[in-house]
């Protein structure tokens, strides 16, 4: 099971469900995702809580005018098929409202940190 694509879905269907949270199992790699997206404005917090006895991660979906900011999400990078993209390869996205976020040799990052940072690495997902 692809941990990542079920909490970008998990974020996803919270926010059309109105949910104001959504508890995810911890990783630290899904903790470095919610961060870079926390500081994007797709979150409005990711905190690290014990639930029966298992860490869980918990995320605040954030909204606009009462619609989630989150409408849709696509995973790149899956198990049977990686995606690597250049720092040359990297695109600029159509008005602002598409993120792509990347693994890099420097950590999880959006696609105008990884520009900004002049590092590629894997294409994990896009979300608008």
């Amino acid at each position: 099971m692809d941990q990542i694509a079920n909490m970008v879905n998990m974020v996803k269907n919270g926010g059309r469900a109105s949910h104001e949270f959504v508890a995810v199992p911890f990783s630290k790699v899904k903790q470095a995702i919610a961060e870079c997206l926390v500081k994007e404005g797709y979150l409005t917090s990711a905190t690290k809580k014990t639930k029966k006895g298992f860490p869980i991660l918990e995320l605040g979906i954030a909204y606009v005018d009462g619609a989630p900011k989150v409408s849709e999400v696509e995973r790149v990078s899956k198990s049977s098929r990686r995606v690597y993209k250049g720092m040359k390869d990297i695109r600029y996205t159509k008005g602002g409202n598409l993120i792509t976020v990347f693994s890099t040799p420097k950590g999880i990052m959006t696609d105008k940190q990884a520009r900004k940072e002049m590092v590629g690495g894997e294409v994990l997902f896009k979300m608008w």
